[in-house]
């Protein structure tokens, strides 16, 4: 046994993004999910493949869900199966036959878990967009912003994968976990706009309080603090500085050989001024040497790393933070457990590359007649 949802299985209805990151998170706590996968057709590159880590530890059986046979087989592949996971807009599912009333009339206590952008309802449920889109009307990406410059997306971080995929992912565990108390499934509605406008929590409670407001760059997190900011240093790299307690900032002010008396740390007409100071100090070394001087004290300031640096970080070396599968490297499964560790069982598949074994392991008996007839692939 490995993993804490170690004999929890899932059917993985083949999407982009959120819904595959979802999907990869149940697989890499220990949950058995198979990925149906479109059979025939060119599919979508930027969702497909094997080179796409968001499908490892899963299997893939290519299935036309055009097809009665096609369909069937993921009504019974629900008898068996705790959870769905779909990424399709509101009313697809529905319209192939495959909704949730279809699929929990064949299994009661199956969770059906719905990942969209802008939820099963509302003005805008039945409408196209991305993570850009989602974040930008939950009031998110309007607040990633320094003074006098554009909003900046933090990549798609926010919508597809911190509050799409991972929350679904919860609402998928927390639903089984009630349905084996309850013996009664149910529908996990997750919306992209509704998990960024979540993430986004604390921020509305800084500014119900009045310790934040509408300008850009001028708040604690947004780049208005110079104890909360990232410097360029002599190199053309830079240095991420955090040092949001007094202690914290008292130790930077060391490091960087400036008089505490000169910047207090809580005036915030001058913060300004600080940043401007601050800039011109980072400035005289290197981004290495800062790191040498400041990673290892209690400044709370970090080089900036990339993509490819990462993983050869000495903490990231000692904690695994990455791994090798198959020879590519890329991020291990978190949290951690200590008694029932999270793995990667596999390398992505191919679409389709595991359609026999798969349906095989799941009791699917007649898989050479469903293929003759073109239901699978």
């Amino acid at each position: 046994m490995s993993g804490p949802l170690h004999g929890v299985r899932v059917i993985e209805i083949a999407s982009i993004g959120p819904g595959p990151f979802a999907a990869m998170l149940l697989a890499d706590l220990g949950a058995d999910v198979i990925r149906i996968d479109r059979a025939g057709g060119a599919g979508n590159p930027l969702g497909e493949g094997a080179w796409n880590f968001l499908h490892r530890g899963r299997r893939s059986a290519a299935v036309n869900l055009k097809h009665d046979g096609g369909r069937e087989l993921v009504l019974r592949l629900c008898e068996r199966a705790d959870a769905l996971v779909e990424g399709f807009r509101p009313g697809v599912m529905e319209r192939l036959g495959l909704g949730p009333d279809a699929a929990l009339a064949r299994n009661p206590k199956l969770v059906y878990g719905r990942m969209t952008g802008y939820g099963q309802d509302g003005p805008l449920s039945a409408r196209a967009g991305h993570d850009i889109n989602y974040i930008s009307i939950a009031g998110v990406l309007g607040a990633i912003r320094r003074t006098g410059e554009k909003p900046l997306f933090p990549l798609n971080l926010v919508g597809d994968f911190g509050g799409g995929g991972m929350l679904l992912a919860l609402g998928v565990v927390a639903a089984v976990l009630e349905a084996r108390t309850s013996g009664q499934g149910q529908v996990v509605d997750a919306a992209m706009v509704e998990g960024s406008a979540l993430l986004a929590t604390m921020v509305h409670a800084m500014h119900a309080a009045g310790l934040w407001n509408d300008a850009p760059g001028t708040n604690l997190l947004d780049s208005g603090a110079p104890f909360y900011e990232v410097y360029e240093t002599s190199d053309g790299r830079h240095m991420a500085v955090g040092a949001l307690e007094p202690q914290f900032y008292a130790e930077l002010l060391r490091l960087l050989e400036l008089d505490p008396e000169a910047f207090p740390q809580w005036d915030q007409p001058r913060w300004p001024e600080y940043k401007a100071r601050f800039a011109a100090v980072f400035a005289t070394r290197t981004r290495d040497e800062w790191a040498a001087r400041l990673e290892g004290e209690e400044a709370c300031a970090t080089p900036v790393l990339g993509l490819t640096e990462a993983p050869a970080h000495p903490h990231n070396v000692a904690r695994g933070t990455f791994t090798t599968v198959d020879g590519r490297l890329q991020p291990a499964p978190a949290p951690r457990f200590s008694r029932t560790p999270a793995v990667i069982s596999g390398p992505a598949s191919e679409p389709g590359a595991d359609t026999d074994a798969v349906l095989g392991d799941w009791g699917i008996d007649d898989v050479a007649r469903l293929r003759d007839a073109g239901a699978v692939a």
